[in-house]
């Protein structure tokens, strides 16, 4: 990976609420800039596969396009898992009659419809080039692609909960109890860490709810690599890029600056953890408007440890342990300090999380029992009967 990137270096930017909409530099003409730097991009697969060839480690499948609408029975609109600014994501199924060696299987199928911007290969090309190196239990896996004429797509593993965004802020979904939700915290934390002390770092530049996704036994794994930089080599402190992400998770310095750290994933993870915290989102426009800014409104409170339990989540119940709360929430506040420098890594937040998760079930009797013990509250240990 290394330079390899540095003649892609996106022609736009864009920091937006929730979707990827973009906004043109002003001393740019987009149109004429974005086409003529397209034509620097892999255009098919034997372009793609030579680019991959000196870096990619996960073999990954080049599907036509005919097989993809075979995968999703024409992208039927009941096949439609979700979407955003790139395009739409389709529930697909990979049988043995499709071709030869490939393992029957369920998978997401996302499409980058019709956008042929610069920007919108270039994101497609980003998640082909770092989920075609990197391979981790807590990062979603990539099976292949499809770069054919117009088409750009993406074959993932289906993550049959969806993302993290749709579990935690649902009002059809029962709420995600406290267990669960430290575990999402351990497993995405988990993965950051991988990204940013990989052999060549990675900051993964958009980590949000909805960029989290989860299998049946809510397990969460990161996705959507479209943003991921590669991290700064040697005695560089950052990387200087132009400003992408989401408003509400992206660090204030990166805003301001454009100076691109690691720390800025760590202060992304903080608005998360808040959210698993709160169940608030990170930017809600139906509240009032002093609540409507998460890191803003949450801040005064984890600055005063007897306040930490007015910001928990109601629908928790108060089915929590109050010092694992509490240490979590202070975990956020040390992640959202405007001084980057002063932000934990990434694997000290690992370490942090760790204490806070629970033991799985454990039979006894003939009976199913869950032996909760929370390491953070040690004396707090209680066995509920679940029967």
């Amino acid at each position: 990976m290394g330079n390899c990137w540095s003649r892609w270096e996106p022609s736009l930017y864009r920091v937006s609420s929730n979707s990827k909409s973009e906004s043109p530099p002003k001393t740019e003409s987009p149109s004429a800039n974005s086409t003529k730097q397209s034509a620097k991009l892999p255009s098919n697969p034997e372009e793609v596969e030579d680019l991959r060839r000196d870096i990619a480690v996960n073999p990954l499948v080049v599907f036509s396009y005919d097989e993809l609408k075979a995968i999703t029975e024409n992208f039927r609109q009941d096949r439609v898992l979700g979407g955003g600014g790139f395009g739409h994501v389709y529930k697909g199924i990979i049988n043995e009659d499709l071709r030869d060696g490939l393992q029957p299987t369920q998978v997401a199928v996302k499409v980058h419809d019709g956008d042929n911007s610069y920007q919108g290969h270039r994101e497609w090309l980003a998640e082909v080039i770092f989920l075609g190196q990197l391979s981790h239990p807590n990062l979603v896996k990539l099976i292949g692609y499809c770069c054919q004429d117009e088409h750009r797509v993406l074959v993932y593993e289906y993550m049959a909960r969806g993302s993290v965004e749709r579990n935690l802020f649902s009002r059809v979904l029962i709420p995600l109890p406290w267990s669960t939700r430290m575990k999402i915290a351990f497993g995405a934390a988990k993965g950051l860490a991988f990204l940013h002390e990989a052999e060549k770092p990675v900051i993964y530049r958009d980590f949000k709810t909805s960029n989290i996704l989860l299998d049946p036994d809510y397990n969460p794994k990161l996705s959507d690599f479209g943003l991921a930089k590669d991290g700064p080599v040697g005695d560089k402190s950052h990387v200087s890029t132009r400003i992408m992400g989401t408003y509400g998770y992206a660090a204030p310095e990166y805003i301001m600056t454009g100076h691109l750290t690691s720390r800025s994933d760590v202060y992304s993870f903080g608005v998360v953890l808040l959210e698993l915290l709160t169940g608030r989102k990170s930017l809600d426009k139906s509240r009032p408007a002093r609540e409507q800014n998460l890191t803003d409104w949450a801040i005064p409170y984890l600055k005063e440890k007897k306040r930490i339990l007015d910001i928990a989540d109601p629908r928790l119940n108060g089915d929590y342990p109050v010092k694992g709360l509490q240490k979590a929430a202070m975990l956020a506040y040390h992640c959202l300090n405007r001084n980057p420098k002063a932000r934990p890594l990434m694997r000290d937040i690992v370490d942090s999380l760790e204490p806070l998760q629970v033991s799985s079930e454990v039979p006894v009797g003939g009976q199913t029992i869950a032996l909760v013990i929370n390491v953070a509250d040690a004396d707090t240990k209680h066995v509920e009967d679940l029967h």
